[in-house]
């Protein structure tokens, strides 16, 4: 793989993170990372559990005096130093990823920008960190707070934003002054490595940021066991989110948890046609479908469902499915054989249960796609709650379109569901706009966009989908704590 782009992270054994140096895990063991369109091995990362974990965050627990020390502005440079890295290598970044996680190439380069600008927003948002004077309701007291770093941060990360999902809870938590350790999804640890690197070689002192890869239960439990950890962000299931609430109980560690999502996508009769249609498709298909925030359920008003249907389904027929190193390409593979099974798990109990398959519902095979996870973009009508499409979150390019009648009766559709923590509405109606957004139970709301992510603002969940923000000036709250001076004069 010598004459590859992004030949510097793959075809050798690659290191970990810790105290500054780049090591190998004990006994040198290492674990494969696989390309999901091809099948092959991309490299191999070490393999760590709970004694390397410890290691890390003990150098975590060294350096965080000296850093949280750090005057601000310093920390700021710092931090955008390390975006001006990563934009400068955009696209050898963007390969890199495409080739672990499948992504297209064109949506790869559009993550390297996000992952920036999480590091670009830290940067200037850490200069603001200060505290209050309140008036004092005796005249012989002065009342001040002051804040703090919370101290050593861990950050546990998903797959299907391999690069973004570390400057997210990374950019913030050194922005407030903790020092961090980083343990990404072992699915795709080496756009994490990339990242680690372009900020370590932006000048951050030894043991500031650390990262560990491996073994995923044992490090998660030596980030729960270990005194010095104050925070745990973790992204992935709401089943693993529960288990460190649980246990995070036991130390009173504090939790940012981003979980699933079952999100709708609600198109009214007053909508853009063309826009909508558009946006639903673009909702639906990024990724393969494999982000939290998918359009996962999609109602149609019943006036516009038939014309709108056979334009969904049109656009999902032209999507061009293939290598996401292709240019042209705009669905890519599943992340791996089990989420592969999954989606054709929820296409066949569909169609079992009487839904009618539009276009595609089959696995593509052979050929092009020998050795990879692909499958057709899929469209469905006539699906029932009874359906297991509509209980869980399908996490690939499936589909499913229902019609509605009026706006309650969707808003409650909508709400039936154990999650939430992203929604869409497409409407012209400025009074429907309002009601829409107040009466959403999620905590993201699209108004006519699908793309309602950005680093400026607050992202997470209600209900089973999360606790806590990341993004914007609360997610770099979250890793602060408040101190209240009262002086007597």
């Amino acid at each position: 793989m010598t004459d590859v782009p992004y030949a510097k992270w793959v075809g050798r054994h690659q290191r970990m993170l810790i105290g500054g140096e780049w090591l190998p895990a004990e006994g040198g063991r290492t674990f494969p990372v696989i390309n999901p369109a091809t099948g092959e091995r991309l490299a191999e990362v070490p393999y760590a559990g709970a004694a390397e974990a410890g290691r890390a965050i003990e150098s975590a627990q060294k350096a965080f005096p000296g850093w949280a020390e750090r005057p601000a502005a310093e920390r700021a440079g710092l931090l955008q130093r390390a975006a001006d890295r990563l934009l400068a290598d955009r696209e050898r970044l963007a390969r890199l990823l495409t080739a672990e996680a499948g992504k297209p190439i064109t949506e790869a380069r559009g993550e390297i920008a996000y992952t920036a600008g999480f590091l670009q927003f830290a940067a200037e948002e850490c200069k603001r960190i200060g505290g209050r004077t309140i008036p004092a309701s005796s005249p012989s007291k002065r009342l001040l707070t002051l804040r703090h770093p919370i101290g050593v941060a861990a950050a546990i990360t998903i797959w299907n934003f391999p690069a973004a999902a570390i400057t997210r809870p990374v950019a913030p938590a050194l922005a407030a002054g903790c020092t961090v350790v980083v343990k990404p999804d072992e699915r795709t640890p080496l756009s994490a490595i990339a990242v680690c690197e372009a900020l370590q070689e932006s000048g951050l002192p030894p043991g500031v940021l650390n990262l560990v890869t491996g073994d995923a239960p044992a490090i998660g439990q030596a980030f729960l066991e270990h005194p010095a950890v104050g925070k745990i962000n973790f992204t992935g299931s709401t089943e693993v989110g529960r288990y460190l609430m649980r246990h995070a109980a036991d130390r009173v560690k504090r939790l940012t948890l981003e979980l699933g999502g079952h999100a709708p996508f609600i198109v009214f009769d007053d909508a853009d046609p063309e826009a909508s249609v558009q946006a639903a498709v673009a909702s639906k298909f990024r990724n393969a479908g494999q982000t939290c925030i998918c359009a996962n359920r999609i109602y149609i008003h019943e006036r516009i469902f038939e014309p709108f249907a056979a334009r969904f389904t049109e656009l999902a027929r032209a999507l061009h499915v293939g290598d996401p190193q292709d240019e042209t390409v705009r669905v890519g593979p599943l992340i791996n054989k089990e989420g592969y099974e999954k989606v054709a798990h929820h296409v066949e109990d569909a169609r079992g249960k009487g839904a009618t398959v539009l276009c595609g519902g089959r696995r593509l095979t052979g050929g092009a796609f020998a050795g990879g996870f692909y499958f057709e973009p899929t469209v469905l009508t006539g699906v029932t709650d009874q359906m297991v499409i509509m209980q869980e979150e399908t996490f690939g390019p499936v589909a499913p379109l229902l019609s509605f009648s009026g706006e309650a009766d969707v808003i409650a559709a909508a709400n039936a569901t154990p999650y939430g923590l992203a929604a869409y509405c497409y409407t012209r109606n400025v009074s429907r706009v309002f009601r829409m957004a107040e009466q959403l139970r999620f905590g993201v709301v699209g108004i006519n966009d699908p793309f309602p992510g950005t680093p400026q603002a607050p992202f997470g969940g209600w209900k089973a989908s999360g606790i806590g923000k990341e993004g914007g000036q609360m997610g770099l709250e979250s890793f602060l704590e408040t101190k209240l001076v009262s002086w007597g004069v």
